[in-house]
């Protein structure tokens, strides 16, 4: 299909292309926060068997640092495009 085409679509049906852009941001925010959340499930488990296995006392977290703030990161940024598919699903009903 050309750019042209893909123009005219879009000129012809303007709420349709946009809330085409904001289930994209829910698909993708929502993801991203199922996904962050079963990476920190599983490396909490992981870390939690291994001090059983090793009977390591006095940890007084089982996640590090950089992992705590790449997981704040990633459930911020999917935050933010929940409330951007939020906002575009909004502004797409008064085209």
């Amino acid at each position: 299909m050309s750019l042209q085409a893909l123009w005219s679509l879009f000129l012809a049906h303007p709420a349709q292309a946009a809330n085409s852009l904001a289930l994209f941001f829910a698909v993708a925010g929502a993801w991203l926060l199922l996904a962050t959340r079963l990476r920190e499930q599983r490396g909490s488990a992981r870390l939690a068997a291994e001090s059983q296995l090793d009977e390591v006392a006095g940890q007084a977290s089982l996640l590090s640092e950089p992992t705590l703030r790449m997981n704040r990161f990633f459930y911020r940024f999917g935050y933010a495009c929940l409330a951007i598919a939020l906002a575009v699903s909004g502004i797409s009903t008064k085209l």
